[in-house]
């Protein structure tokens, strides 16, 4: 059975880097057809999709152009783990944060983390 499992801070002051870590159980992050993303769901908002990373022989990054220019993806594959990093947070930024595994060119996400919750506030 597949697994992830969110960790990071669960509150980040204004203009901090927030960083989040998605660790796999139950399958490789290298295997083929997958897309290991993150996506966010604001206080009384829908999903917003934030970025994947592909780690197998496609290896590339994908961002939502709103937030390409804050977040950086990157993948350790000795711990099975992805993790994102979101620059100058704001107010904002505030959202329940999840990591999934997508399938590759759909928009099918057939494993989900929990979910943790980041609040940006000084």
């Amino acid at each position: 059975q597949v697994q992830l499992q969110e960790s990071g801070p669960g509150l980040v002051k204004p203009s901090q880097t927030l960083s989040l870590t998605c660790t796999i159980s139950g399958d490789s992050i290298t295997s083929e057809g997958w897309y290991w993303s993150w996506i966010r769901q604001p206080p009384g908002k829908g999903l917003d999709w934030m970025g994947g990373i592909n780690v197998g022989s496609r290896a590339n990054k994908d961002y939502n152009p709103g937030l390409k220019s804050r977040t950086s993806l990157s993948a350790d594959t000795t711990k099975n783990q992805f993790t994102l990093q979101l620059s100058s947070v704001t107010p904002e930024d505030t959202a329940v944060y999840y990591c999934a595994r997508g399938k590759l060119d759909t928009d099918e996400y057939d494993v989900w983390g929990q979910g943790t919750q980041v609040t940006v506030s000084s």
